[in-house]
């Protein structure tokens, strides 16, 4: 017997825009800043395979449930978890994983936060013109000066924080679909724009063999774990950010497809994002 559904008020408009709302939550420095250097650390080719292996075996199914339970519970991951057990006359003790997810989500946003805030700086210092043909050791001392003085680092992490908060306050349709709508895309197309750098500045054939050619002697156990973990950490699962996502799904919204979807999108990004840094070092 199928699980009957309920509606939201404040629904995503349609599959396009929840595939692209998960998407960025799972697409992010995970894929463009943290997998080109764990995959760098640990032998490329054969890394990726791991972690490709490790998406499609575990990364799927579990986002799968994640959608799921959030699309029955319809409410926060604590309270849906609460709902469904109630529902089906089992322990409210359940609520300890969506209680663990929340707090998941509170540490790494501590530090995706301040990363972001530098991120923040830095786009309004390349606007500047200040790094124009400046040397790694001096882009290093600014970065540097720039840590010192954590009034600094201070004020723009508040100022991501005000962004983030301003968009999740309006709502799913009037807030995050705004962003999400025009940002995803965005991604992709500054992504292929690197990679056209990448390809002009001469590294890309490179780029493309250390990534997608395994050499199994430099894969050891401690990297699969790694591959393991990124897995997870990529597609935002054990966080409760997926559920919630899920809490707002349309009923007619196919699970499986969505989440394939969103698997496939986030991978494509984190290789494009592999292949255009790769690139560009070995260009130099």
């Amino acid at each position: 017997m199928s699980e009957q559904v309920t509606e939201r008020s404040d629904m995503w408009s349609n599959s396009y825009i929840f595939v692209l709302a998960a998407a960025g939550s799972a697409v992010g420095l995970g894929n463009i800043w943290k997998f080109p250097y764990i995959a760098g650390e640990n032998g490329g080719g054969a890394f990726v395979l791991v972690y490709l292996i490790c998406i499609a075996v575990i990364g799927i199914p579990v986002m799968a449930s994640e959608i799921m339970l959030g699309k029955l519970g319809r409410a926060s991951p604590i309270q849906a978890l609460i709902n469904l057990t109630r529902k089906h006359n089992r322990s409210t003790s359940w609520s300890i994983v969506g209680y663990m997810g929340v707090v998941t989500g509170f540490l790494i946003l501590s530090f995706y936060a301040v990363i972001a805030g530098w991120v923040c700086y830095y786009i309004l210092r390349l606007f500047t013109g200040e790094f124009t043909g400046a040397d790694a050791s001096t882009v290093g001392e600014a970065f540097g000066a720039f840590l010192a003085d954590p009034l600094k680092v201070l004020l723009w992490f508040s100022v991501f924080m005000v962004i983030t908060i301003f968009f999740v306050a309006r709502g799913v349709t009037r807030g995050l679909e705004l962003c999400v709508r025009y940002s995803m895309p965005a991604v992709f197309v500054l992504l292929l724009i690197l990679i056209g750098y990448g390809i002009h500045a001469g590294g890309f054939v490179e780029s493309v063999t250390f990534l997608f050619t395994p050499d199994f002697t430099s894969l050891s156990p401690q990297a699969i774990l790694i591959a393991l973990g990124h897995a997870f950490f990529t597609l935002s699962l054990g966080m409760g950010a997926i559920m919630a996502y899920g809490a707002y799904v349309p009923q007619d919204v196919s699970v499986g497809t969505t989440t394939f979807t969103i698997a496939i999108l986030d991978t494509v990004l984190a290789l494009l994002a592999g292949l255009a840094i790769f690139a560009i070092v070995f260009s130099y």
